[in-house]
């Protein structure tokens, strides 16, 4: 090889400069060169000519069906369809009562309704009070309290703490298991039609 002219090392040295951020394999053979342990340098590269051809197989997956769309709240009325078809309550919300009587309405709501919708509701929430003290408790509100689980109500003035009367524990989903809505999640209870 000739000697090397001071713009043909400088170029190099330019050159190298990016070659050595850029590929990690080159930096480290010109680092163990530079430390006194000559590395091979790689050799150049075989014409296209030379080079065997190479098939590659990419593997596919078949494509999964698409899901169909579902409405928004599909969960909701998956939910609302369980209140239902345990204990019929969008039937009891439904109906007409006003010409019911009072010994009509609390058998029903009491075999069906209650009982039903007291399983689906345990099968699918569990539920824990919001402040787990006794109704009619003194509680205190320390400040930074969340809005959306505690609602002051009467005179409220001023700032936090606040100190009152316990009217209602609130109620809090520790665990919810929504049921898979059915179809395009619109259907509270589907028709029935029995044929002869």
């Amino acid at each position: 090889m000739p000697p090397m002219s001071g713009l043909n090392r400088f170029f190099l040295a330019f050159v190298a400069f990016f070659k050595v951020w850029f590929d990690r394999t080159f930096a480290e053979n010109v680092w163990a060169l530079r430390h006194g342990a000559p590395q091979s340098l790689p050799s150049a590269p075989q014409p296209e000519a030379a080079q065997p051809a190479r098939i590659q197989t990419v593997e596919t997956k078949p494509a999964e069906p698409a899901k169909p769309a579902r409405e928004p709240g599909a969960e909701a009325v998956a939910l609302l369809a369980v209140l239902q078809r345990d204990g019929r309550l969008v039937d009891f919300l439904q109906e007409d009562l006003a010409g019911a009587s009072d010994a009509d309405l609390a058998a029903v709501v009491r075999s069906t309704v209650y009982e039903g919708c007291r399983k689906s509701i345990a099968a699918h929430l569990a539920l824990a009070p919001v402040l787990d003290k006794p109704e009619g408790a003194m509680v205190t509100v320390e400040a930074g309290f969340d809005p959306a689980a505690i609602r002051l109500t009467g005179n409220v003035v001023g700032n936090p703490p606040f100190r009152g009367t316990l009217k209602h524990r609130g109620w809090k989903a520790t665990k919810v298991t929504v049921p898979e809505p059915a179809g395009d999640g619109r259907v509270v209870a589907p028709a029935e039609v029995e044929l002869p």
